[in-house]
């Protein structure tokens, strides 16, 4: 059952944009968009499965998951099926999350390096 906000107009927008957090929510599917986003042409299914390393039936899972959010979309050609991001701006949003990860790493640095800097502590101070 979607969640309703009373009075909103901007519910269905809500809606939607949790989906597709929810399709980004798995490291696999990180991956898979990831490969899309560099080949940056349908990509067949064979060809992700290398170089993701899963098993079939789960690629095949969450190729689904990341499809009926719309953030992918698949075309069948002979035997092959190809898919490609539904959207040029999933790229940007990979290049986000990835400075994001980068900045968070980046201060969880600083931070560690600030705490071996700290003088040391003798026993029973």
């Amino acid at each position: 059952m979607p969640h309703r906000f009373p009075g909103s107009p901007e519910q269905p927008l809500y809606e939607i944009k949790a989906n597709l957090f929810k399709a980004l929510a798995h490291p696999a599917r990180i991956r898979v968009l990831e490969i899309l986003s560099a080949n940056a042409r349908a990509t067949a299914v064979g060809e992700i499965l290398a170089d993701t390393e899963l098993e079939p039936t789960l690629l095949s899972q969450h190729l689904a998951v990341l499809k009926r959010h719309r953030v992918v979309t698949a075309q069948r050609v002979g035997n092959a099926v190809y898919y490609e991001l539904a959207h040029p701006m999933i790229s940007e949003l990979l290049v986000i999350a990835r400075t994001f990860l980068a900045d968070v790493l980046g201060a969880q640095r600083d931070q560690w390096e600030a705490l071996e800097r700290l003088p040391p502590l003798g026993r029973g101070e």
